[in-house]
Protein backbone atom coordinates (compact mmCIF):
# COMPACT_ATOMS: atom_id res chain seq x y z
CA UNK A 1 0.00 0.00 0.00
CA UNK A 2 2.91 2.10 0.91
CA UNK A 3 4.79 1.64 -1.87
CA UNK A 4 1.59 2.30 -4.37
CA UNK A 5 1.09 5.74 -2.52
CA UNK A 6 4.85 6.94 -2.85
CA UNK A 7 4.38 5.49 -6.49
CA UNK A 8 1.39 7.90 -6.95
CA UNK A 9 2.88 10.32 -5.38
CA UNK A 10 6.23 10.62 -7.75
CA UNK A 11 3.82 10.11 -10.63
CA UNK A 12 2.08 13.33 -9.86
CA UNK A 13 5.57 15.18 -9.14
CA UNK A 14 6.33 13.75 -12.58
CA UNK A 15 3.10 14.47 -14.28
CA UNK A 16 3.28 18.25 -12.81
CA UNK A 17 6.85 18.52 -13.67
CA UNK A 18 6.22 17.85 -17.30
CA UNK A 19 2.96 20.31 -17.01
CA UNK A 20 5.42 23.09 -16.19
CA UNK A 21 7.57 22.39 -18.36
CA UNK A 22 5.18 22.31 -21.08
CA UNK A 23 3.92 25.15 -20.06
CA UNK A 24 6.89 27.16 -19.69
CA UNK A 25 7.72 26.08 -23.26
CA UNK A 26 4.85 26.92 -24.43
CA UNK A 27 4.77 30.48 -23.07
CA UNK A 28 8.40 31.11 -24.37
CA UNK A 29 7.25 29.75 -27.86
CA UNK A 30 4.57 32.50 -27.58
CA UNK A 31 7.30 35.13 -26.85
CA UNK A 32 9.49 34.58 -29.40
CA UNK A 33 6.68 34.18 -32.18
CA UNK A 34 5.90 38.28 -30.80
CA UNK A 35 9.40 38.89 -30.98
CA UNK A 36 9.68 37.77 -34.58
CA UNK A 37 6.78 39.48 -35.34
CA UNK A 38 7.62 42.49 -33.72
CA UNK A 39 11.32 42.45 -35.68
CA UNK A 40 9.31 41.53 -39.16
CA UNK A 41 6.84 43.93 -38.17
CA UNK A 42 5.91 46.39 -41.10
CA UNK A 43 3.39 49.49 -41.33
CA UNK A 44 1.93 51.09 -44.18
CA UNK A 45 3.28 54.80 -44.51
CA UNK A 46 2.69 56.60 -48.02
CA UNK A 47 1.07 55.38 -51.11
CA UNK A 48 1.45 56.91 -54.26
CA UNK A 49 -0.27 57.47 -57.76
CA UNK A 50 0.70 58.36 -60.96
CA UNK A 51 -2.14 60.53 -61.94
CA UNK A 52 -1.00 61.96 -65.22
CA UNK A 53 1.52 60.70 -67.83
CA UNK A 54 2.34 62.43 -71.14
CA UNK A 55 4.85 61.70 -73.52
CA UNK A 56 6.92 65.14 -74.93
CA UNK A 57 7.79 63.87 -78.33
CA UNK A 58 9.88 67.07 -78.69
CA UNK A 59 11.71 67.06 -75.61
CA UNK A 60 11.84 62.92 -75.69
CA UNK A 61 10.93 62.85 -72.31
CA UNK A 62 7.79 61.47 -70.21
CA UNK A 63 6.38 63.95 -67.64
CA UNK A 64 4.80 61.76 -64.93
CA UNK A 65 2.73 63.24 -62.12
CA UNK A 66 2.31 61.46 -58.83
CA UNK A 67 -0.37 61.69 -56.03
CA UNK A 68 1.94 61.54 -53.20
CA UNK A 69 -0.63 60.47 -49.94
CA UNK A 70 1.44 60.27 -46.50
CA UNK A 71 -0.28 58.97 -43.08
CA UNK A 72 0.01 59.89 -39.42
CA UNK A 73 1.59 57.97 -36.78
CA UNK A 74 -2.29 56.58 -36.24
CA UNK A 75 -2.75 55.84 -40.09
CA UNK A 76 -5.00 58.78 -40.72
CA UNK A 77 -4.41 60.38 -44.31
CA UNK A 78 -2.66 63.56 -44.51
CA UNK A 79 -3.47 66.18 -47.24
CA UNK A 80 -2.30 64.86 -50.24
CA UNK A 81 0.63 66.12 -52.44
CA UNK A 82 1.41 66.33 -56.13
CA UNK A 83 4.72 66.48 -57.97
CA UNK A 84 5.19 66.58 -61.68
CA UNK A 85 8.85 65.09 -62.96
CA UNK A 86 10.47 64.96 -66.40
CA UNK A 87 10.88 60.92 -65.73
CA UNK A 88 9.46 58.77 -64.36
CA UNK A 89 12.10 56.99 -61.84
CA UNK A 90 11.34 58.87 -58.71
CA UNK A 91 12.80 58.21 -55.44
CA UNK A 92 11.53 59.64 -51.97
CA UNK A 93 14.82 60.69 -48.99
CA UNK A 94 13.75 59.87 -46.01
CA UNK A 95 15.14 60.09 -42.34
CA UNK A 96 14.78 56.08 -40.67
CA UNK A 97 15.99 56.00 -37.04
CA UNK A 98 15.99 52.45 -35.44
CA UNK A 99 16.52 51.88 -31.93
CA UNK A 100 18.13 48.90 -30.18
CA UNK A 101 16.78 45.84 -31.01
CA UNK A 102 16.21 45.35 -27.02
CA UNK A 103 12.89 47.55 -27.21
CA UNK A 104 11.45 46.60 -30.31
CA UNK A 105 11.58 42.52 -28.77
CA UNK A 106 9.81 43.89 -25.81
CA UNK A 107 7.34 46.40 -27.51
CA UNK A 108 8.34 49.44 -25.83
CA UNK A 109 5.33 52.14 -26.61
CA UNK A 110 7.95 55.05 -27.64
CA UNK A 111 11.26 52.82 -29.36
CA UNK A 112 9.00 49.85 -30.25
CA UNK A 113 9.04 50.71 -33.68
CA UNK A 114 11.37 52.59 -36.04
CA UNK A 115 10.53 56.29 -36.74
CA UNK A 116 10.59 57.67 -39.77
CA UNK A 117 10.70 61.31 -41.42
CA UNK A 118 10.06 62.24 -45.61
CA UNK A 119 12.41 64.58 -46.29
CA UNK A 120 12.22 64.95 -50.24
CA UNK A 121 11.08 63.35 -53.10
CA UNK A 122 13.31 63.57 -56.15
CA UNK A 123 14.25 62.29 -59.62
CA UNK A 124 18.32 62.15 -61.01
CA UNK A 125 17.74 63.42 -64.77
CA UNK A 126 20.85 63.28 -67.40
CA UNK A 127 21.28 67.00 -66.51
CA UNK A 128 19.70 67.96 -63.39
CA UNK A 129 17.91 66.61 -60.49
CA UNK A 130 14.43 67.75 -59.78
CA UNK A 131 13.94 67.80 -56.12
CA UNK A 132 10.55 68.71 -54.20
CA UNK A 133 10.39 69.02 -50.73
CA UNK A 134 8.51 66.95 -47.97
CA UNK A 135 9.74 68.10 -44.48
CA UNK A 136 12.70 70.27 -43.47
CA UNK A 137 15.23 69.00 -40.32
CA UNK A 138 15.03 70.79 -37.33
CA UNK A 139 10.50 71.49 -37.92
CA UNK A 140 7.72 69.26 -36.81
CA UNK A 141 7.37 66.50 -39.85
CA UNK A 142 4.54 66.20 -41.18
CA UNK A 143 2.44 63.05 -39.77
CA UNK A 144 4.09 64.30 -36.17
CA UNK A 145 2.17 67.34 -35.44
CA UNK A 146 -0.29 67.43 -32.80
CA UNK A 147 -2.71 69.89 -32.93
CA UNK A 148 -3.85 72.02 -29.71
CA UNK A 149 -0.04 71.36 -28.53
CA UNK A 150 1.28 75.32 -28.67
CA UNK A 151 3.76 75.59 -31.36
CA UNK A 152 7.02 76.42 -29.78
CA UNK A 153 6.80 73.71 -27.37
CA UNK A 154 6.53 70.97 -30.17
CA UNK A 155 9.62 72.58 -32.54
CA UNK A 156 11.66 72.98 -29.51
CA UNK A 157 10.72 68.99 -28.97
CA UNK A 158 12.05 68.35 -32.29
CA UNK A 159 15.01 70.33 -32.30
CA UNK A 160 16.28 68.67 -29.43
CA UNK A 161 15.01 65.07 -31.21
CA UNK A 162 16.87 65.81 -34.54
CA UNK A 163 19.89 66.50 -32.21
CA UNK A 164 19.67 63.28 -30.74
CA UNK A 165 19.30 61.30 -34.45
CA UNK A 166 21.95 63.02 -35.88
CA UNK A 167 24.60 63.52 -33.71
CA UNK A 168 26.01 59.44 -32.55
CA UNK A 169 26.39 60.80 -28.75
CA UNK A 170 23.36 61.71 -27.81
CA UNK A 171 21.90 59.07 -30.16
CA UNK A 172 23.46 56.42 -27.97
CA UNK A 173 22.09 58.35 -24.85
CA UNK A 174 18.73 58.02 -26.27
CA UNK A 175 19.18 53.74 -27.32
CA UNK A 176 18.98 55.04 -31.02
CA UNK A 177 20.85 52.20 -32.99
CA UNK A 178 21.46 54.26 -35.97
CA UNK A 179 19.79 56.80 -38.29
CA UNK A 180 20.44 57.40 -41.49
CA UNK A 181 19.16 58.94 -44.76
CA UNK A 182 17.25 56.41 -47.14
CA UNK A 183 16.17 56.58 -50.13
CA UNK A 184 14.22 53.98 -51.95
CA UNK A 185 12.78 54.45 -55.70
CA UNK A 186 11.09 52.49 -58.35
CA UNK A 187 9.37 53.48 -61.77
CA UNK A 188 6.13 54.74 -61.60
CA UNK A 189 3.52 53.71 -64.07
CA UNK A 190 -0.39 54.52 -64.14
CA UNK A 191 -2.53 51.51 -63.23
CA UNK A 192 -0.42 50.87 -60.20
CA UNK A 193 -0.48 51.45 -56.21
CA UNK A 194 2.82 51.91 -54.78
CA UNK A 195 2.92 51.43 -51.15
CA UNK A 196 5.75 52.55 -49.00
CA UNK A 197 6.43 50.98 -45.64
CA UNK A 198 8.72 50.62 -42.99
CA UNK A 199 10.09 47.54 -41.77
CA UNK A 200 10.35 48.21 -37.87
CA UNK A 201 13.22 45.69 -37.60
CA UNK A 202 15.10 47.52 -40.87
CA UNK A 203 14.39 49.93 -43.22
CA UNK A 204 12.24 51.17 -46.25
CA UNK A 205 10.36 49.54 -49.07
CA UNK A 206 8.03 50.34 -52.14
CA UNK A 207 5.65 47.38 -52.62
CA UNK A 208 3.28 47.39 -55.71
CA UNK A 209 0.09 46.31 -56.67
CA UNK A 210 -2.47 47.00 -59.86
CA UNK A 211 -5.19 49.35 -59.57
CA UNK A 212 -8.95 47.07 -58.78
CA UNK A 213 -10.25 47.21 -62.21
CA UNK A 214 -13.71 48.69 -60.82
CA UNK A 215 -11.83 51.80 -59.84
CA UNK A 216 -9.98 51.90 -63.71
CA UNK A 217 -10.73 54.82 -65.67
CA UNK A 218 -12.95 56.64 -62.86
CA UNK A 219 -12.67 59.82 -61.48
CA UNK A 220 -13.32 59.19 -57.68
CA UNK A 221 -13.78 62.74 -55.07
Amino acid sequence: MKVAKLFFSFLLIFICLALFLWVRQHTENRRLEKIIQRLTADSRIAQVVVTNSEKNQEKGKTYTTIKFLEYDTKLKPLAPKYFTFSGNIIQFQSMVIRFDDFYIKRGHPLKGKSAYLFMKAFSLGDERAEIFEINKINEVPSGYRIEGLENTFQEKLWQRFWDYALNPDEAARANIKNAQIEAPGTKFIPGIIYTIKIEHGGGLRIDSQPIPEILRGEKIK
